[in-house]
């Protein structure tokens, strides 16, 4: 559907999310799959979170940055699946100007803030292996807050530049996004003008957003590394190591295909593979999180075996 503002331009009031097939019997098995996927993430990070809350024991800044991880995780999959689903058995795939907008801004808000995050939580990993006995005095829960607060306000104001360079763009037609969300390289793709300017914009938020948080979280794990490395015990090496393998298991999943879709210019834009890449960070990653850090955490499972423990002693 077109808004003419004038006699010679028009543009998009909506845009048409063509989502991954035309097939009916294909997107009813699609809608199966990801059904299953996102209440596997929804229910696996609400299980942590709730965890964290109720066991006192997890009342570290590790558990709290893991859950705040969670939220968003739950956040990502929440602001894009839903939708997804719907389209899958709805013939109507559109979606408004302003939802496309609203979309586009939490999804990349979220996901901004999550990439520092990760920084916040090697930092974390940092500290409680280099420097053990000051662990809880050097990252005291007034720091955490912070650390908490500043990351998701540089999410949300990252998120807020690109989408407003986005969308300011002139889209005068066609309006179908061969994707099954508004992300900005797929949007950006239908603009009626060039968009070098933006292309510029998304480059400078990676700088700040990719290139210096992995920066920031090598530099961590060199240092953490070394130290692992002059630790006497065995038992301890394994232990810390295996701390980090999870974090770093997330991390890769996450950054590797953000940075395909986002760091590449738009002249190499391929839908097909984009939307399917984009599922990596989008909704495999918030399911790996809770496997990943409840099957390689003795405390998450342990508080997990004591929940239900407590709940057989109710019934």
């Amino acid at each position: 559907m077109w808004m003419p503002p004038g006699q010679n331009q028009s543009w998009v009031s909506e845009f048409i999310l063509l989502g991954f097939s035309s097939d009916p019997m294909t997107n009813r098995t699609l809608f199966s799959a990801f059904l299953l996927l996102f209440l596997s993430s929804v229910l696996g990070n609400g299980l942590i979170i709730t965890l964290i809350c109720l066991d006192t024991h997890l009342r570290t800044p590790m558990y709290f940055f893991l859950c705040i991880l969670s939220l968003l995780d739950m956040g990502c999959v929440t602001t894009t699946v839903p939708q997804m689903l719907v389209h899958l058995l709805s013939r109507s795939q559109t979606i408004s100007f302003a939802g496309c907008w609203l979309q586009m801004c939490i999804f990349g808000a979220v996901g901004l803030t999550e990439c520092i995050l990760f920084v916040v939580m090697s930092f974390d990993r940092y500290v409680a292996i280099c420097y053990p006995l000051r662990y809880t005095v050097i990252l005291s829960w007034g720091l955490c807050t912070r650390l908490s607060a500043g990351t998701w306000a540089c999410g949300f104001f990252f998120s807020l530049i690109h989408t407003f360079f986005t969308m300011r763009l002139p889209y005068c037609g066609p309006n179908m996004v061969n994707h099954y969300f508004c992300e900005g390289p797929s949007v950006q793709n239908l603009a009626c003008m060039d968009t070098h300017v933006i292309e510029m914009v998304d480059s400078v938020i990676s700088v700040f957003m990719v290139v210096a948080p992995l920066s920031l979280i090598l530099a961590s794990y060199i240092c953490i590394s070394q130290a692992i490395f002059k630790i006497k015990s065995m038992q301890a090496r394994c232990k810390a190591f295996s701390t980090c393998a999870s974090h770093l298991t997330v991390i890769t999943f996450f950054y590797a295909p953000a940075i395909y879709i986002y760091m590449k210019p738009n002249s190499r834009y391929s839908p097909e593979r984009d939307k399917q890449i984009s599922l990596f960070y989008n909704v495999f990653s918030a399911l790996l999180n809770p496997v990943v850090y409840s099957l390689r955490n003795k405390n998450i499972k342990g508080a997990f075996l004591k929940v239900m423990g407590k709940s057989r002693v109710i019934c």
